[in-house]
């Protein structure tokens, strides 16, 4: 697994450096598509329920899911999800960035950090016998100390053999509650963090997800292995 989260994130830095604007999300897409193939890997997304691509790029007030598109220019000011998983021997590693195009207001670089920042306060909690409520809580309450909010309709998850296994990793909760986590689990972490409310709608597509007040939204994932004495993010 730290094979494929190698992969993964070499990918995704692919893409980072990518990002400005004049790009459009499917020139992305086709970033990471030529380097899956260079590699000799499959993508973890591409034929997913269906799914068009071997990238999600989510840009401003879309959450998560957005289908790369030749339409969508990106522009100063913009934010990108980008969210991408590769197999390698038969193991999954996912993972996500958020990032801005040119230069963005100092609302939208708050929510960025905060949503980063929230994911390592989750991961800092990851240990043989803390709780999935333990993980929640620490994004929960990192975010709304800052004025944002936390999505419900989306969570992390496990992740092994395949990209989406149990247990369900929510982004809130209450500390001490719900599954223990033991060592030689390995989660995906991923807090989706709103500007305004946290409640978002699926388009007609059946893929792309905004927030319904339009706020901005940002994306943040690491695949985090709980070892005997802690943690190790296998994305990095």
């Amino acid at each position: 697994m730290r094979l494929a989260g190698k992969a993964t994130r070499e990918i995704l830095e692919l893409l980072r450096a990518a990002v400005k604007p004049g790009v459009t999300t499917m020139d992305l897409e086709k970033i990471a598509a030529g380097r899956l193939d260079e590699l000799g890997l499959k993508g973890a997304f591409k034929g997913y329920g269906g799914y068009p691509c071997v990238l999600c790029a989510s840009v401003n007030s879309v959450v998560v899911h957005g289908i790369p598109s030749p339409k969508k220019v990106l522009k100063d000011g913009d934010i990108v999800s980008l969210d991408f998983g590769a197999f390698v021997d038969g193991w999954c590693g996912d993972s996500a960035i958020t990032v801005p195009v040119g230069k963005i207001d100092p609302k939208t670089a708050q929510l960025v950090k905060a949503t980063e920042d929230s994911l390592y306060a989750a991961i800092k909690v990851v240990r043989p016998g803390a709780t999935l409520g333990d993980v929640g809580s620490a994004v929960q309450n990192f975010v709304e100390a800052q004025g944002f909010s936390v999505v419900r309709d989306f969570v992390g998850h496990g992740i092994g053999i395949h990209m989406h296994e149990d247990p369900q990793v929510p982004n809130y909760g209450v500390a001490g509650r719900g599954m223990k986590l033991r060592a030689g689990m390995v989660i995906a972490i991923e807090p989706m963090v709103n500007a305004g409310k946290p409640e978002v709608v699926v388009l007609e597509d059946g893929w792309t997800t905004i927030t319904t007040d339009g706020s901005m939204s940002a994306h943040f994932e690491h695949s985090v292995a709980v070892t005997p004495t802690g943690s190790r993010i296998l994305t990095e």
